[in-house]
């Protein structure tokens, strides 16, 4: 038996884990590579130190992504086994408290004290581990922690996403470097977020401001300081 079962019906919220992961791996992918790039540009560097770093920040920000994810994610993943290790001793050593602290909890949302005691039984007498985990403690299998779905997920679609502003420069002359890959990521970074909506059912324009709002003033920033550094040097 799985940790939970999985409900046949398919609802949006079931698309957390990996669209979390997905949508924070590309945006990352983009503002922080397109922001390296730009940043190194306004340092007056040479065309092929540019793509270096660039190529250098792809490699290493995937793999943080990855490494990032996986452990965050296990962490999760560590309390909710921890948690029900623990509610299933519970259940072993005093069923009939665990019966009355289910119904309690019915009863709490709205249901009369006998339904909710019928109920406690029932849900009891067919999976008392996965009743107590998904109304006591909130896990459900739609939502658990996946931590290499969530490694992997981050660290391809950072790739992806690295990748766009990393081709732009390459095909972009050094003068217009700045300008051209700033325009095109904003442009990438808003695409994106019209995708991320769609997919998790949110407003999609406002989800496009605000990732390209932030990826604007992140290239913005390591801009000025290029231009400071570089200046200096």
């Amino acid at each position: 038996m799985t940790r939970l079962r999985l409900h046949s019906e398919r609802h949006l919220v079931s698309r957390i884990g990996w669209l979390r992961a997905a949508v924070l791996g590309a945006n990352d992918g983009i503002v922080s590579t397109a922001s390296l790039i730009i940043g190194v540009a306004a340092s007056a560097a040479r065309h092929g130190d540019i793509l270096v770093a660039g190529a250098a920040g792809l490699v290493a920000g995937a793999m943080s992504m990855a490494a990032g994810e996986y452990v965050s994610v296990s962490s999760q993943s560590d309390t909710e086994t921890a948690d029900l290790a623990r509610e299933r001793g519970e259940l072993k050593g005093d069923a009939p408290a665990e019966r009355a602290e289910l119904a309690r909890i019915y009863a709490e949302r709205g249901v009369d004290a006998e339904t909710a005691a019928k109920v406690a039984d029932q849900l009891m007498a067919k999976d008392a581990l996965l009743a107590h985990a998904r109304d006591e403690l909130g896990i459900s299998e739609m939502t658990t922690a996946r931590p290499i779905q969530a490694a992997l997920t981050s660290a391809g679609t950072f790739t992806a996403g690295a990748l766009a502003p990393l081709l732009i420069a390459a095909a972009t002359p050094q003068r217009l470097l700045p300008t051209v890959v700033s325009a095109v990521s904003l442009l990438f970074l808003g695409v994106l977020g019209v995708v991320g909506a769609k997919v998790g059912g949110a407003p999609p324009w406002r989800a496009a401001l605000r990732v390209m709002f932030w990826g604007a003033l992140a290239m913005a920033l390591t801009a000025a300081i290029g231009k400071v550094v570089g200046t200096a040097v």
